[in-house]
């Protein structure tokens, strides 16, 4: 089956599309095929959810974005990566981060030996304006719990200060597009709820345009307005996130709900049955 096209909405060519990725190929090592020409658009202003199991292709597909394929020997061989209508695959990593585009790593990935402070200092390494005093302040107006500890070393911090750090550093840089890799990954539902919730306000506030990675596919449907589903390296399912959230395979899969309601686990879901269906 080819991938899905995103609904009308998505679409418009009128400039709401900041970010398009037209049926990209991604090789690891000239060999390893792991992206198979996926297809999806993030409108500007939104936050657009991409979810799936392990090993799906979600990471490849940011890192796709970020450039940073470069430093794991892989490649973008066919297709394109499209942000506010230029071709970026193929730039290097920090000219893409000086056009607007920031990546969030899967496990947070903060300089340990650093400070808070010289944390969120690396995040603005590519401005030139006069206003990174002011962005600290703003940092810590949306995670107060790094403020107290600004002068601490990242490595000292609990895992969810770690991932507010990261965060916030992404913000740092001032991006149109943050692209954030798993940020629920092993926080506790508490955390996540109040982490997500930040993300949601980062969108409203700044009108940061988001394309959320997760396997958390409660949290994310609650914040995106639009979410694309991958199996096997390329997008078998997109929809409006309550569309998505009704879908049956949706909810037996990835939110673990059966057509009755009931909690099922993921060894009682009928994987086969469903991969023959959306892969046929």
């Amino acid at each position: 089956m080819d991938s899905p096209s995103p609904s009308p909405e998505f679409n418009e060519a009128d400039g709401r599309r900041m970010l398009q990725v037209n049926n990209i190929e991604v090789i690891y090592s000239d060999v390893i095929l792991v992206l198979k020409g996926l297809s999806l658009v993030v409108p500007r202003g939104q936050i657009v959810a991409l979810l799936g199991s392990n090993g799906a292709g979600k990471s490849t597909t940011l890192k796709a974005i970020s450039g940073l394929l470069k430093s794991e020997e892989g490649e973008v061989t066919d297709g394109e990566v499209l942000f506010e209508g230029e071709k970026i695959n193929g730039r290097d990593p920090e000219e893409i981060v000086r056009r607007g585009i920031f990546q969030v790593m899967e496990g947070r990935r903060v300089f340990e030996d650093l400070t808070v402070e010289e944390n969120l200092r690396c995040g603005a390494h590519t401005r030139k304006d006069s206003g990174v005093r002011e962005d600290y302040e703003r940092v810590y107006g949306y995670f107060p719990p790094i403020r107290d500890r600004r002068k601490v070393l990242a490595g000292y911090l609990s895992g969810g200060e770690q991932q507010m750090l990261a965060i916030g550093r992404a913000l740092m840089a001032r991006p149109k597009l943050m692209l954030l890799d798993e940020p629920s990954l092993g926080l506790s539902p508490l955390l996540v709820r109040e982490i997500f919730g930040i993300i949601r306000e980062i969108n409203e506030k700044e009108k940061t345009t988001i394309l959320l990675v997760e396997q958390n596919a409660h949290v994310a449907l609650s914040i995106s307005s639009y979410g694309y589903i991958m199996e096997n390296g390329k997008v078998v399912l997109d929809g409006e996130t309550q569309v998505l959230a009704s879908n049956e395979d949706v909810k037996e899969f990835y939110l673990g709900m059966t057509e009755l309601g009931t909690r099922k686990s993921y060894k009682d879901t009928k994987h086969y049955r469903r991969r023959k269906r959306w892969l046929s």
